[in-house]
């Protein structure tokens, strides 16, 4: 008999409400947010185990920890609430939710064995950011002295003098300081690059990704951890949605009446837009990627020839753009399944 486990999860405690095939409430207990105390709470329960939480801080590791004693994982994503809200609320909410199949926006968390190069890939991304922050904060101070500052120079070790004379002797030290910070960032963020680099190399698919065009090692080192498998989607539409390169349209007041009174579809504009629930990281490979590829491929490429008949068919440069970020998406999970190489003459051929 199945149970539906509803759990509501916080830095220091757990909620667990329990329910059962028909709805009724079983149980709802406060756990410490503890893994210990959590997985001999979920063996006190009679199988099936079905248990469901909302994606937060916790959710990587309560998926890790927890998905071997229950039958079903259910990640979702964080619901608006409306009405009473407590945490007892929540956690028999979501206990519902699962047992009436009211699941909409579920969350992947399964890693397999790209569990090390997914927390190299975010301590790097995390280090890009902070280099880049220390980068404006350099040119901030610059400028708020009305000094004109552009370009890389501005970094060198070798022109920092330069920079630093033209500043006011009051605002040496706080350049000092940036100039220690970003020196250090970005010793650190080599030092990441590396290290997930060398994990990456690690899984033979990588060399099968990185031969894709646009797609650097950096960048199919970034993507590998997130997609872990490319039979997660159907089809390519599907992974171009979760990309973030899906086409949604919206409509509405759709059929009109006839003289006749038939019942027909209004020939009326629909909204055109790309779906705003999309994974970030991906987007920023598979843009970039066809920025690469726009701006730095040879004139015989298949994809940026693809790219010059859509500008002289007039297409808009963004939209043309968008349709080779796509290609390249399509391309990826291609080979991905079928453990080839990329090759250019087989798009030839397609197109």
């Amino acid at each position: 008999m199945d149970r539906y486990i509803g759990l509501d999860a916080h830095a220091s405690s757990c909620t667990a409400a329990v329910l059962g095939p028909s709805g009724r409430k079983l149980q709802c207990q406060v756990l410490e947010t503890n893994a210990k105390a959590l997985i001999s709470f979920l063996q006190t329960i009679p199988k099936n185990r079905r248990l469901i939480f909302e994606e937060g801080t916790h959710s990587n590791w309560l998926y890790e920890v927890l998905a071997p004693h229950v039958q079903e994982i259910v990640v979702v994503a964080v619901r608006q609430s409306r009405g009473p809200k407590d945490d007892k609320i929540d956690a028999f909410g979501l206990a519902e939710d699962l047992r009436i199949g009211n699941v909409k926006v579920r969350v992947y968390k399964k890693q397999g064995e790209f569990a090390a190069l997914s927390h190299l890939a975010r301590a790097h991304g995390t280090l890009v950011t902070d280099t880049v922050r220390c980068q404006n904060r350099i040119k901030s101070l610059l400028r708020s002295r009305g000094i004109a500052a552009s370009g890389k120079q501005v970094y060198s070790v070798k022109s920092r003098d330069q920079w630093l004379a033209k500043l006011p002797a009051q605002a040496h030290d706080q350049a000092d300081l940036l100039y220690l910070q970003y020196d250090a960032l970005l010793e650190l963020r080599k030092q990441a690059e590396k290290q997930m680099l060398s994990e990456a190399r690690k899984h033979p698919v990588y060399q099968v990704i990185k031969t894709c065009p646009g797609l650097g090692k950096i960048r199919t080192a970034q993507l590998m951890p997130v997609v872990v498998t490319p039979y997660r989607f159907a089809n390519k539409r599907q992974f171009w949605a979760y990309c973030g390169l899906g086409i949604v349209m919206r409509s509405s007041s759709d059929w009109v009446r006839t003289q006749g009174g038939e019942w027909i579809k209004a020939p009326i504009q629909r909204t055109r837009g790309l779906n705003r629930n999309f994974n970030r990281t991906l987007k920023h490979v598979f843009k970039g990627a066809a920025t690469t590829v726009i701006g730095c491929a040879k004139k015989d490429d298949p994809l940026y020839q693809h790219y010059q008949q859509l500008l002289d068919g007039g297409t808009k440069p963004n939209l043309a753009k968008l349709t080779i970020s796509r290609q390249i998406a399509s391309i990826v999970l291609s080979v991905w399944r079928s453990q080839e190489v990329y090759d250019p003459k087989k798009l030839n051929q397609k197109t």
